[in-house]
């Protein structure tokens, strides 16, 4: 068996962007369509992989394409509402 090892997650992101392009296509069929690829890939970082030691590639494309679509929703969700939010002034429009 082939074993695969990275340099950095960069790299092991580039690697697997085909698996999050599928789950990122299911999701937006399902009715996600706000959820972009970095929102699974960070899930799963922050959650699933946090304290992973020795992931093989396998596991991780498995990993993204059976995660729980309702749990990047709600991680989502809850990152966005954490998010300080500003109203934005643009001089070149008027509105007034």
């Amino acid at each position: 068996m082939d074993e695969f090892w990275f340099s950095s997650k960069e790299e092991l992101y580039q690697r697997i962007k085909p698996a999050l392009s599928a789950k990122l296509a299911e999701l937006h069929r399902l009715g996600y369509p706000y959820i972009q690829e970095a929102d699974i890939w960070n899930y799963l970082i922050q959650s699933k992989w946090k304290n992973a030691k020795n992931l093989m590639l396998c596991d991780v494309v498995s990993d993204i394409l059976h995660v729980e679509n309702e749990k990047v929703d709600l991680y989502l969700k809850e990152k966005l509402a954490r998010q300080k939010r500003q109203a934005f002034f643009q001089n070149e429009v008027e509105i007034l």
